[in-house]
């Protein structure tokens, strides 16, 4: 009776939750009850508690908080609004201040239903107010975080405050009239926060788990912020929240900050668990973040938009990827016969040379499921490599710390190329590519040898079985 009283579409929603956990759109009365059962077992599982919330659902809206604080003294201010729209059934993907979409009249609006809500609990700490905002601007209270949100760092990126230190001094009793005179509260530039998770996007967005076997973040400094809680060795447990880290940059405006969350974003790179940093380089550059015109169901709704494509790999990136892996082989045969006893050997050229005819050598790599075969003539930064009938003429090609620079025919190029465990990864700037490395003379295992196959991509509890014998 109460959903037909709220109307459909309506959300489920868990009571004692957040983080997409526990929610569900139901959009006829014949799926509420199954939407409902559903629900109430993931918030059980997740929060110990099945209460839920119906509340009415608000077609391609925008998700923007207001940040609140209040005082002791019956004070609460705001600290200007996130948006957090572009969403992935429910999970926040990117996280920014200003909103793009909020004017000033809607600020000053938002706002102030936000103070009143915070003065209404006598509010004396730092808290959310979360708002549903429709096409044309009309906004829905959803509910108060009494805590600090994952994306803070955008708030204080943008009006300088340590947000943490306010809790601390408000909790000591001190007065928000001496911690932030200047009222509204001043912003500066734009702030944009991306979560790198251990997920795998072309899966469903799979949570991953396993040791972080190489973590490669980028330098951080006053545009570039790391927040962390993992390092380089450590396991990503599948006992708790997959989040490897927040990346969050500032700069004076959204075009400048979006450049930079790219640049970013290119420079960090996960070995280990699967992660979703290719899956943020495709969105950073989709046209409806940069056009900010998304909403909540964007993603859901264009998934397939952001995901990596099943493309073959580009001839300069396979050049690239094959000439590191060259240069760092005959690297290693000279290192290993300086420290020998004839530094003259020739077992220190590793040019695959053989008496009677030109020195070939082979290179295996594996793109996703794709085994890509190279023979190699040439050594030193010069090679003729031949792909599947097609010969690639590399010319002077040569490491220069993370890249590798070479003449492709007559074009000279330039990418990135990282040596990851088992293989490399190349980026041109707007995406990457990883390449396993393969030994030319491996062998298959049987799938006999491998015994029982467990096929569960990841732990879980069966909770019914809907068969019977």
């Amino acid at each position: 009776r109460e959903a037909e009283r709220v109307g459909f579409p309506l959300m489920i929603k868990a009571a004692h939750g957040g983080g997409g956990k526990g929610m569900r759109v139901v959009r006829a009365a014949a799926e509420f009850q199954a939407a409902l059962e559903s629900c109430q077992r993931e918030a059980r599982g997740a929060f110990g508690k099945d209460r839920v919330l119906l509340e009415r659902y608000v077609e391609r809206p925008r998700h923007i908080e207001i940040q609140i604080f209040g005082d002791h003294a019956g004070e609460v201010i705001h600290l200007n609004e996130r948006e957090c729209s572009a969403q992935r059934r429910y999970q926040k993907v990117i996280e920014e201040s200003p909103s793009p979409f909020v004017t000033p009249e809607l600020r000053a609006a938002m706002g102030a239903a936000a103070i009143q809500a915070g003065k209404a609990i006598d509010y004396a700490n730092a808290g959310t107010v979360e708002f549903i905002v429709g096409p044309a601007g009309d906004f829905y209270f959803m509910e108060i975080n009494t805590r600090l949100q994952v994306e803070h760092p955008v708030t204080e990126m943008v009006t300088g405050l340590d947000l943490v230190e306010l809790q601390l001094q408000i909790a000591a009793g001190a007065k928000l009239a001496d911690l932030v005179p200047v009222r509204p509260v001043p912003t500066r530039g734009h702030a944009i926060e991306v979560r790198l998770y251990a997920e795998d996007p072309e899966q469903g967005f799979l949570p991953g788990s396993g040791k972080l076997e190489l973590l490669h973040l980028p330098q951080t400094d006053a545009r570039v912020r790391i927040d962390s809680g993992v390092i380089e060795g450590d396991t990503v447990s599948v006992h708790y929240d997959p989040m490897i880290a927040k990346l969050i940059v500032h700069e004076a405006d959204r075009g400048e900050a979006l450049a930079l969350l790219r640049e970013a974003l290119a420079q960090s790179v996960v070995v280990g668990p699967k992660s979703n940093i290719d899956f943020l380089e495709r969105l950073s550059r989709h046209p409806a973040v940069v056009e900010a015109s998304i909403d909540t169901g964007y993603l859901d709704r264009h998934l397939a938009e952001v995901m990596p494509a099943a493309d073959d790999v580009p001839a300069d990136v396979l050049a690239a990827i094959c000439a590191r892996a060259l240069l760092d082989e005959e690297a290693a045969a000279a290192a290993a016969a300086r420290t020998g006893t004839d530094p003259y050997t020739p077992w220190a050229i590793a040019d695959g040379w053989r008496h009677g005819h030109p020195g070939k050598r082979l290179k295996h790599f594996l793109h996703r499921d794709t085994l890509i075969e190279v023979s190699v003539h040439g050594h030193d930064g010069n090679y003729t490599l031949d792909v599947g009938g097609q010969r690639l003429e590399l010319r002077g090609a040569r490491c220069n710390e993370d890249s590798v620079d070479f003449l492709i025919g007559q074009r000279a190029t330039r990418l990135r190329v990282l040596a990851l465990p088992g293989g490399y990864m190349a980026h041109n700037g707007e995406r990457r590519w990883v390449l396993g490395l393969r030994h030319p003379f491996a062998f298959e295992a049987s799938a006999a040898s491998a015994g029982d196959v467990v096929r569960s991509p990841m732990p879980g509890r069966i909770v019914a079985v809907r068969v019977e014998p």
